[in-house]
């Protein structure tokens, strides 16, 4: 074990070198695109047209047909019936030319009644009468030669020879006839139909005989084509159709060929298109594949990059997560390998919940949730033998469901024996999300295959519990990792160095307990390891068992030792408590965290007592006899243990502690410390300084409260009579 211990440290060491931390996270990268690599690897199909599908071939993905999508919108296209338009203005032109021969005929007859009352005036010898070739010929000249080309000399004749009242009922009754039939559609091909109507309508009116004929064909003449072809509006009708149409897809799953079933040129074709035939070419899923695990290994950089870690620690850390984030995607893999033997349940076998356990007890939580979020989707990759598509979604969601539910379970819940428990509560959960994930689609399974499913959750849930207990000492001892879990078990009473020290220095013991209160509320409040600041509190002054009558608290009215000793061999036994303090704790194999904090809570500071003493029997005394060797305090931890235990010392020694007294010896203490430079190699800052003074006195104000004086009750004796 020290020799994968050192190991581990040489890598740790290059791991602070930024050029091989991110060579690392390549490495990482490479590694888990090797192990999915196959499972994006498109099938090769070795299928030639008119041959027998020897298996059943689905879709991998949704695909567009454009061919069918395209003979789909020409045939809704070529649906589309021709548009024709109905020219309205048409029947009104037509109605004001019969209406214009009309008032052309009236205007005739007027003007020559006009000229023959004219001629009655000048002279009865000179009377002409005009003829009825005049009149036509007047009434053509007031018309267009079109229309005086187009009817007969019969309706002019008829129009000329009519009065005035009959013109008008003639007009009338035309024009009406020629609204009534062309306020319809007339198409080409029903334009002597519409004449006809127009014809019937007039046949029986009570005109006379020349006018109802020239009606007539006035009226046949007025009736026109109305309806007229719309190229224009017909494309449009055609182009909307065809947009309407929905694109042909071919859906992911979608059955292209049944087994047994003829290939013909439409299989084949539909074949090529979802990428099934000359595949081996195909580029697309591996600059997929490359480009979500870029993604994957930027967001666990950035993550390592922001951690506000001593860089030992951060790197420690990284090395750990790499040996993890490894052997779970291996184990995938290795799972991933029995889907040959198509059990649709293999896949829910994996110990989801074992990494997230893992990660969240010796590293972090967000750390956890992200690796999970990450182990979810390449579940989902590797778990897709019969699937179609690349990703098998209900994988992905179990993996992702299990892993968080083990991680959340533990959050306040962090004593070893709590991962069975968490085990089996994320076995629990594995069951209601395979309930969901098999119910959700409708699924049909048998009896047994429910079994199996089930069965394949709680070994996963209580295998993820059991591998963690497994592996958790292994990366403990191996990366000297202080869990949280760990700290725990050492805080317990029964711990074996704590009954030692209980029963060989009880009055050190109760010291430290005392101790602990007050540096783990000094350490919270300053965002510090509360916990371990507790523990190493415990074990501080472990090294007093060796000589427990030489310190005061263990004394308990007894002759004081050092009464009898010189005062450089006092200190020299005070002095040493530390060091054996140290070697007690590294003999146990205890963690580096607490023997630092035994080490290092006295600093290098003065036994001021013994040196004064000494300064009185002997002027040449050096100080650098009377300090211990320490070192001084490197973490938050141990400089507000060392605070916490000078305190407590000296607040106990007080005969009333008043809150004033209190707070003035606290910051007095506190002061010689800084002033001594006990503070200088911690990374303590003067405002955290000022919070932890203010925390220990407050703590220290509550222990030592003014109590009530209860008086003294006399006993009377009552004499019976």
């Amino acid at each position: 074990m020290d020799k994968l211990q050192q190991n581990f440290i040489r890598v740790r060491k290059l791991l602070d070198i930024t050029f091989f931390r991110i060579l690392f996270f390549v490495l990482l990268g490479i590694a888990l695109y090797g192990g999915l690599f196959s499972n994006v690897k498109p099938e090769k199909m070795d299928i030639s047209l008119f041959s027998v599908a020897e298996k059943t071939i689905r879709s991998p993905g949704t695909v567009e047909d454009k061919k069918s999508t395209e003979k789909k919108r020409e045939e809704a296209a070529d649906q589309v019936q021709d548009v024709y338009t109905l020219k309205k203005e048409y029947t009104q032109n037509r109605v004001d030319l019969i209406t214009s021969i009309f008032n052309a005929a009236s205007e005739v007859n007027d003007e020559v009644k006009e000229s023959g009352k004219k001629q009655d005036a000048s002279s009865a010898d000179h009377l002409t009468e005009v003829s009825i070739e005049d009149k036509v010929s007047m009434l053509k000249g007031k018309l267009t030669s079109t229309v005086t080309k187009d009817l007969s000399n019969l309706v002019f004749t008829a129009l000329v020879q009519s009065g005035k009242d009959e013109l008008s009922i003639a007009k009338d009754l035309t024009v009406t006839a020629i609204n009534n039939v062309m306020t319809k559609r007339i198409p080409s091909d029903e334009v002597e139909n519409a004449k006809k109507r127009v014809e019937e309508e007039l046949r029986y009116s009570t005109l006379n005989d020349n006018l109802r004929s020239a009606s007539i064909e006035l009226g046949r003449y007025a009736v026109i084509q109305n309806e007229f072809y719309d190229p224009a509006a017909t494309e449009e009708l055609r182009q909307q159709a065809s947009e309407s149409v929905e694109p042909v897809k071919i859906l992911q799953g979608q059955i292209i060929v049944e087994e047994g079933e003829l290939i013909n040129q439409e299989i084949f074709r539909q074949l090529k298109l979802v990428g099934l035939l000359n595949n081996e070419k195909a580029y697309k899923p591996f600059i997929g594949l490359a480009v979500l695990i870029v993604i994957f290994i930027t967001a666990l950089y950035y993550y390592f990059y922001q951690m506000k870690l001593l860089p030992e620690k951060r790197q420690t850390f990284l090395l750990l997560f790499g040996i993890i984030f490894i052997m779970t995607i291996a184990l995938m893999k290795i799972m991933s390998l029995l889907q040959v033997y198509n059990y649709s349940w293999i896949g829910y076998l994996f110990p989801a919940t074992m990494a997230g356990l893992l990660l969240k007890i010796l590293i972090d939580e967000k750390l956890a949730i992200l690796s999970s979020i990450i182990f979810s989707i390449c579940g989902s990759i590797l778990f897709n033998e019969g699937v179609t598509g690349t990703l098998n979604f209900s994988e992905g969601i179990y993996i992702l469901f299990s892993a968080l539910a083990g991680i959340l379970f533990l959050s306040n819940q962090n004593h070893r024996s709590k991962i069975l428990q968490a085990g089996l509560f994320a076995a629990f959960i594995n069951l209601m999300t395979i309930l969901a994930l098999l119910f959700l689609p409708n699924g049909q399974f048998s009896s047994v295959e429910y079994g199996y499913f089930f069965i394949a959750a709680l070994v996963s849930g209580i295998g993820s519990a059991v591998l963690t207990i497994g592996f958790l000492p292994f990366f403990e001892a191996s990366f000297s990792i202080l869990s949280t879990m760990r700290l725990i078990e050492l805080s317990n009473p029964n711990h074996p160095l704590l009954r030692k020290i209980l029963m060989e220095a009880p009055g050190t013991y109760h010291h430290s307990v005392m101790v602990a209160n007050l540096a783990e509320s000094a350490c919270e409040a300053i965002g510090a390891n509360g916990l371990l600041a507790r523990v190493g509190s415990y074990y501080h002054d472990i090294g007093k068992t060796r000589r427990p009558n030489f310190f005061i608290e263990n004394q308990l009215h007894r002759e004081n030792p050092h009464d009898r000793l010189t005062p450089e061999k006092s200190a020299n036994i005070i002095i040493a408590h530390v060091l054996d303090g140290a070697a007690i704790l590294k003999k146990d194999h205890m963690p580096k965290e607490i023997i630092e904090i035994a080490e290092q809570h006295h600093g290098t500071s003065l036994l001021k007592f013994f040196y004064h003493k000494a300064m009185q029997n002997n002027a040449e005394v050096r100080e650098e006899d009377f300090r211990y060797p320490g070192p001084k305090a490197q973490s938050k931890e141990s400089a507000v243990v060392g605070i916490a235990d000078s305190v407590e010392a000296a607040v106990r020694s007080l005969n009333n502690p008043t809150p004033e007294l209190i707070e003035d010896l606290v910051r007095k203490i506190v002061s010689d410390r800084l002033q001594d430079g006990q503070l200088n190699e911690c990374d303590l800052t003067l405002k955290e300084i000022e919070t932890v003074s203010h925390t220990l006195c407050e703590t220290l104000k509550g222990i030592f409260h003014s109590r009530i004086e209860y008086p003294e009750f006399t006993k009377k004796v009552v004499k019976q009579a």
